[in-house]
């Protein structure tokens, strides 16, 4: 056994005692999946028929607390790598070519980690969740505070040593805005047209026909700032099917609405458009400015970003006004309803009970958040927010950190806006990256960069300008001081970013229709 393994299997087995809800919300940090060596394959597959005991796969026992993970985890354990001998109360631990599993005999709580996902048997019953996201019986990290603090590590990325392309990859689209993969393993890509269609993308190929979803009868795709503007899978859409979307109605009001895949099965290439279910109504003033953007975070709430209202200089008085939800980061708890809401409200929420305040605000003062994205290894959130005359900006906040207020329309970026001079600026964050009308017109929030494919990229957060098809890149340097960099300038005019499952990323074109790979290489 390698010292690594030794390390692991210790602290494996030092938690094992500590008992079941104390150290599974630890699992995922534990058991960080091993690195594979050239002998190891990803292709094998344990027997996964039911055993009244311990089954035997080569070399490897998995113990009968495991065997009600069967169903779920045989195509991503692997081959065994090592088998640990149990202790004398009967807990267990085994190393798999993807990752490791541990049965802790006193209570039956079994765990399996690939480094991306976990899975938990126990008390509880089967439950699964990404590495990034919470267990419902895990504390919610949520607190308040206008600033953020900690979060996004000194980078060893070098800009320098590397120069960046959009490769074209898919062509044909009409209208892309948005790029999302379903977290179900089966490395589908899902995209957002603006008129209110979402086409597929499988097996490398784009579907012209079915749509995975055609609402083009209930979306208004007139203004250049409406139509179906968001989409967003829920955490554990392999099991439930359920996925949310953002898109403007026919009065031109932003409508927040469930749907499910066809026949409740996620594996389907389309969605029943029959299943609609509103989770939320907002009501736009003007027609611009609607935001649309919807992600789940780490902590499994759904996250909201809502524009001011429209018009210009925040002229409906939404950026600071404590009883709207526009001008808005919202965060909702979308597996609970409560006081006739078919959603909850997350405990963390920083001004839930506070007078005055929508309980759903997470953050405040955004002009018109324009994509935002979690870091997946840090669960650190950046919100691209699109400016008025001057400037366009890119707000972090750290993991788990609400509360904050980024400044509209006091401030515009990190310069004052009313007034344009003298502005108070106590008690407001300010920006990590921005940029001036010279670079651009509309900020486009990207993603920080934790595939594999592209190496050189590896944790720069990369964003982009419509107007200019302008690539930056975002890093905190060993002084944790923040560095911008232009990377490249495209014709490409980008509506949106998105990942795929392995964290690879691509850009859209809304004008040209196309997908792009995002293609780092080294100067």
């Amino acid at each position: 056994m390698t010292h690594m393994m030794k390390t692991r299997v210790l602290l494996a087995l030092a938690l094992l005692f500590l008992g079941g809800a104390l150290w599974a919300p630890l699992v995922n940090e534990a058991f960080a999946a091993p690195s594979k060596t050239p002998t190891e394959s990803s292709d094998a597959r344990p027997d996964t028929g039911p055993q009244p005991g311990p089954a035997a796969q080569g070399d490897c026992q998995y113990v009968l607390g495991f065997l009600a993970l069967y169903q779920r985890i045989p195509d991503v354990m692997g081959a065994c790598a090592s088998n640990e001998t149990p202790s004398p109360n009967g807990d267990s631990l085994q190393q798999t070519a993807n990752g490791l599993a541990v049965y802790r005999a006193a209570d039956n709580w079994t765990a399996f980690t690939d480094g991306n996902q976990t899975w938990i048997s126990g008390p509880q019953g089967l439950q699964s969740r990404l590495n990034t996201e919470r267990f419902p019986w895990e504390a919610d990290a949520g607190s308040s505070g206008t600033a953020p603090a900690g979060g996004a590590q000194a980078s060893a990325f070098n800009p320098a040593a590397m120069a960046l392309r959009l490769e074209r990859t898919w062509t044909g689209l009409n209208g892309p805005l948005g790029l999302a993969n379903a977290g179900d393993g089966s490395g589908r890509l899902f995209v957002v047209e603006k008129r209110g269609t979402i086409r597929l993308i499988k097996n490398g190929q784009v579907v012209a026909q079915p749509f995975f979803l055609d609402i083009r009868d209930r979306v208004r795709a007139t203004g250049s700032e409406q139509g179906l503007l968001g989409l967003a899978f829920h955490p554990r859409y392999r099991e439930n099917g359920l996925f949310y979307v953002n898109y403007t109605d026919s009065g031109g009001h932003t409508m927040i609405v469930r749907f499910r895949a066809a026949g409740g099965q996620p594996g389907a290439d389309t969605a029943d458009a029959g299943s609609a279910q509103t989770v939320l109504r907002i009501e736009q003033p003007a027609a611009n400015h609607n935001g649309g953007h919807l992600a789940f975070g780490p902590d499994g709430f759904l996250y909201i970003g809502m524009g001011d209202g429209g018009g210009g200089g925040d002229q409906y008085g939404n950026g600071q006004n404590p009883g709207a939800l526009l001008g808005k980061m919202l965060r909702i708890d979308v597996d609970r309803s409560e006081g006739g809401r078919p959603y909850a409200i997350p405990a963390g929420n920083p001004f839930s009970g506070r007078q005055g305040w929508r309980p759903e605000v997470w953050a405040y003062g955004l002009r018109n958040p324009w994509r935002y994205s979690f870091d997946r290894a840090t669960g650190d959130l950046y919100i691209a927010d699109v400016g008025q005359n001057a400037y366009e900006e890119v707000n972090f906040q750290a993991a788990g950190q609400g509360g904050q207020n980024y400044g509209w329309p006091t401030m515009e970026a990190a310069h004052c806006f009313r007034p344009a001079r003298n502005c108070e600026q106590s008690g407001l964050t300010q920006p990590v990256g921005e940029y001036p009308r010279s670079g651009g017109c509309s900020v486009t929030g990207g993603y920080v960069y934790r595939g594999q494919q592209q190496r050189l990229s590896q944790g720069a957060y990369l964003f982009g300008d419509y107007c200019t098809g302008i690539v930056w890149t975002l890093h905190r340097d060993a002084g944790s001081r923040w560095v911008q960099t232009q990377m490249v300038d495209t014709d490409v005019s980008i509506s949106s970013f998105g990942e795929d499952e392995a964290g690879e990323l691509f850009a859209t074109g809304l004008s040209d229709g196309n997908i792009y790979r995002v293609v780092a290489t080294p100067r």
